[in-house]
């Protein structure tokens, strides 16, 4: 985003962000330290700027927790820039959820449901809410990325081991709601007046972790307007006008009903404006930076030319590892690949890996049912220029493959230090 500001408007790129590290040099032409969660965020800011801050002619604001003080901030600057006293909802699950609340006889009318919900300070009300739950309820932080502390309890559960699992975020806000029943989960995702609708595979149980995004959804008219619907009104609460946003919605197996978990202004992670690009052929991030210079989004967005999904690649059981015994992501994932399609009985030329690499590089434990979000080894974002295969098919079975892919590596390593 850098490069393209510099070569396509001339510009300098300044980050202002908390606890800078040596990268962020890297990417960017100043650098300021300033915590967006600090009170004193806007006025250190400017202290900072001084004088330059007339030189600033557009800003973005792309994390979730600037999305608040970051939007007041360009707003000080005369920056046009999404509503910053609605910015809260699209920041605070429980922010959201209260702002909900208020228009639930309207939002019903559309179609749209509104869980149960309290903000959880004891055990005392996690009990009292999870005996009026007959369908289970979820607990996480009110502001918390990554799917970090979210527990589903079923039923009759554990209320005691779920409040120990989110007791680190209690300070920063805590809620319990109903579980949302729908089985399907989709994002409705965009910038500006540009939108699509992504599709999202959970893993099943405790743990709701994301494993894979999809696009495009496969969803009849009906669905696309009833999910269009849902993500315009989340919009519309939180303030996005102009910028990005990520709406996560659950959609009924019948009569089109909606549900929103959770609104988000800033692009879908698990690279979904990757994707995107392969999909519809606009780079959603050349057009982020465009629309703050020129007030609006000039592209548009084709036919989807073929479908593509992020994957997330976990491990055969518990295990701590050290990525450097596995050697290339890339290549593995690739080998991963060429079963699946084998399996499927898919034309490699059909299928193409256009990213793919390690979550993190440090040797630690990952877990066989991921926790959290970043709790795999790896991902890969998939391309499937076959219309008539699913890649839904190809999520299910190359992630599969790749756990024999990733054992039969750990056994060749093993084996040459046996032998060695």
């Amino acid at each position: 985003m850098r490069n393209y500001a510099r070569k396509q408007w001339g510009a300098q790129t300044w980050l202002v962000r908390a606890n800078p590290q040596g990268h962020d040099t890297e990417i960017s032409d100043r650098v300021i330290d300033a915590d967006p969660l600090d009170p004193g965020f806007i006025n250190h800011v400017l202290s900072q700027l001084g004088k330059d801050g007339t030189r600033i002619t557009a800003g973005i604001v792309f994390s979730d927790n600037a999305v608040v003080s970051g939007s007041m901030l360009l707003e000080r600057l005369g920056l046009s820039v999404d509503d910053a006293t609605l910015a809260l909802g699209a920041f605070d699950k429980l922010a959201y959820r209260i702002t909900e609340e208020r228009i639930r006889p309207q939002l019903n009318l559309m179609g749209i449901i509104s869980p149960d919900f309290v903000r959880i300070n004891c055990l005392s009300d996690l009990r009292n809410f999870a005996a009026h739950q007959k369908k289970g309820f979820v607990i996480k932080p009110a502001c918390e990325g990554n799917n970090r502390g979210v527990v589903m309890v079923e039923p009759g559960g554990d209320c005691e081991q779920a409040f120990l699992q989110v007791t680190p975020y209690l300070e920063k806000g805590v809620l319990a709601e109903t579980f949302i029943t729908f089985t399907r989960e989709y994002s409705y995702d965009g910038l500006g007046c540009l939108w699509f609708i992504t599709e999202k595979v959970s893993a099943k149980g405790r743990y709701p972790v994301e494993v894979a995004q999809i696009l495009p959804a496969r969803l009849c008219e009906e669905e696309l307007l009833a999910l269009r619907v849902a993500g315009e009104q989340v919009n519309q609460l939180v303030g996005q006008r102009l910028g990005p946003f990520h709406n996560e919605i659950k959609l009924s197996d019948s009569g089109y009903r909606t549900a929103v978990v959770e609104p988000n202004r800033r692009p879908g992670g698990m690279k979904i404006w990757t994707l995107a690009h392969a999909v519809y052929g606009v780079d959603l991030y050349a057009a982020w930076i465009d629309s703050a210079f020129e007030g609006g989004v000039r592209a548009v967005l084709a036919p989807a030319a073929c479908s593509a999904a992020t994957v997330m690649l976990g491990v055969p059981c518990d295990m701590t590892v050290d990525v450097t015994e596995l050697g290339d992501p890339h290549v593995m994932a690739h080998d991963a690949l060429l079963l699946a399609a084998q399996a499927l009985v898919l034309n490699m030329a059909d299928v193409e890996i256009m990213e793919c690499a390690w979550v993190t590089g440090e040797s630690r434990l990952v877990h066989a049912v991921p926790q959290d979000n970043n709790d795999f080894l790896a991902y890969a974002c998939v391309m499937l220029r076959c219309a008539t295969a699913d890649i839904r098919h190809l999520v299910e079975v190359l992630r599969k493959e790749w756990l024999e892919v990733v054992s039969q590596t750990l056994a060749s390593a093993h084996k040459f230090e046996a032998l060695s």
